[in-house]
């Protein structure tokens, strides 16, 4: 009977933590973020304030949660570098299937997070703790796309005199959201035709040409 209970609680505070992240997200699409009030989310996601405090702290907590989530795809508490799948593909002997992967991942963060990412940057011009978070989500981008610049330079797979660390900034700056938004989200392009000449352009500038 208690675990029925627990189990019972934990999957209401799921919804309520679900329902939040939800009507923050609209709210700061809608209004941006300054404008938006903690009132203002408990409304629009009929969850008592009393309940949005206890689950996050604070509009801070919230874009935090509305971050994480749209990286990660789900609500489950694992990081994208833990993620099974992600560290398979950290693991994978082929180079093309590994930028391959690589480019996938990445397109279909970007797809999820895209609208996420512009509400944190403007935020982070204002508000010192998003700022903060922003900042914090850049360096953790930065690591994880190392981990896969060091993959390539461990198996021998880089394009001759380049080096890691210039693989890495490579993987960082066409991977980013930045260009994402430019080609997909302002010039149109579909994500697969985007996924499909990023595969090819980043392949050739990291394992050389007709890799």
């Amino acid at each position: 009977m208690t675990d029925g209970v627990t189990s019972g609680g934990q999957a209401r505070t799921r919804l309520a933590r679900r329902a939040v992240v939800a009507a923050a997200r609209d709210l700061f699409l809608e209004r941006g973020y300054q404008a938006t009030t903690i009132g203002a989310i408990s409304d629009r996601a009929d969850v008592p304030a009393a309940t949005v405090y206890r689950l996050f702290s604070s509009k801070h907590g919230i874009l935090k949660g509305l971050l994480d989530v749209s990286i990660a795809g789900d609500d489950r508490a694992l990081s994208v570098p833990e993620r099974p799948e992600v560290a398979a593909l950290a693991a994978e002997p082929d180079p093309g299937e590994l930028v391959a992967g690589l480019v996938r991942l990445t397109v279909a963060i970007n797809e999820r997070s895209n609208d996420v990412y512009r509400i944190l940057s403007d935020a982070a011009a204002s508000d010192p703790a998003a700022a903060a978070l922003f900042a914090d989500y850049q360096r953790a981008r930065a690591e994880g796309q190392g981990r896969f610049a060091r993959s390539l330079a461990r198996a021998g797979a880089l394009a001759p005199g380049l080096r890691e660390r210039d693989a890495a900034d490579l993987i960082h700056a066409l991977l980013s959201p930045e260009l994402y938004r430019l080609l997909v989200a302002d010039r149109g392009w579909a994500p697969a035709r985007y996924a499909g000449w990023l595969t090819e352009l980043l392949a050739g500038q990291l394992t050389g040409p007709g890799a």
